[in-house]
């Protein structure tokens, strides 16, 4: 039941070329860097990724991209990534393009073993009528593009069929751990971690803190260890903000608050 590795190289090390990869993340926030990174030094390529935005720039899953490493992915938000547009309209990535809310369901799904579900997000749009670009050649010419999906009614309204996603490797990041691999993830980087995690067939989570069974209690625990094949130890080093936006402060210093007096009020 100890599911601890040694380290994020060992993790990975079985990933081969061609992988399905479902990775959490929401830009930088929750990504797995320490497992890509090793999968980036490890060589891996011909990668198909699920993610929410694959990454920014040269960052996270961005590393991936600029590495060649990546020719296909299932993405939501994909306007942030220079990178992911430059390769996708020369025809070196294919980009499968989703409603955020369905990504999300859709690895839901994947993992709790669910073929498909209907939902009313894309009714009367490409989403349903299909005609997506997925994939263009080098001069730029649309060669593949998504397919229409089935749409059918339920109490008078439209509905479209959407199928689940179940990856080779779900790659996550959590705050904290058990040997048993029962997550605990930390606020907004919960994301789309756990259902990335639930999507994985072999599912590594790279985590900040690890404790022993029994001191995370059931009602913390955000992705219980069934879906957790590998933990490995990577603590708090390697955090990146992915834009930080600051303004000039007032200054203040001439209160008594500011100079850490009691204000009397007036």
């Amino acid at each position: 039941m100890d599911k601890v590795i040694a380290s994020t190289r060992d993790a990975v090390a079985d990933i081969p070329d061609g992988a399905t990869l479902a990775v959490g993340g929401f830009g930088l926030c929750g990504v797995p860097v320490a497992l890509i990174d090793a999968l980036l030094e490890q060589g891996t390529h011909d990668l198909t990724t699920i993610s929410n935005n694959c990454g920014v720039d040269d960052q996270a899953l961005g590393v991936l991209l600029y590495a060649g490493r990546i020719t296909r992915t299932i993405s939501s938000f994909v306007g942030g990534n220079k990178e992911l547009a430059r390769l996708y309209l020369t025809g070196a990535l294919s980009v499968e393009l989703t409603p955020q809310g369905t990504l999300a369901e859709r690895l839901r799904a994947g993992g709790a073993g669910i073929p498909a579900f209907y939902t009313p997000t894309g009714v009367g749009t490409m989403v349903a009528e299909g005609g997506i670009p997925v994939r263009y050649d080098a001069d730029g010419t649309v060669v593949e593009t998504s397919a229409p999906k089935e749409v059918r009614v339920f109490d008078g309204q439209q509905y479209v069929l959407e199928t689940a996603l179940v990856a080779d490797f779900g790659l996550v990041r959590a705050a904290k751990a058990d040997r048993h691999g029962n997550l605990v993830f930390h606020e907004s980087a919960r994301n789309f971690n756990p259902l990335a995690g639930m999507a994985g067939r072999i599912t590594i989570a790279e985590v900040e803190e690890l404790v022993e069974p029994g001191e995370i209690t059931p009602e913390d625990v955000h992705l219980p260890g069934v879906y957790v094949d590998r933990v490995v130890v990577v603590g708090t080093e390697g955090k990146r903000i992915e834009k930080r936006t600051t303004r000039a402060r007032s200054d203040r210093s001439d209160t008594p608050a500011a100079a850490g007096e009691e204000a009397t009020p007036a």
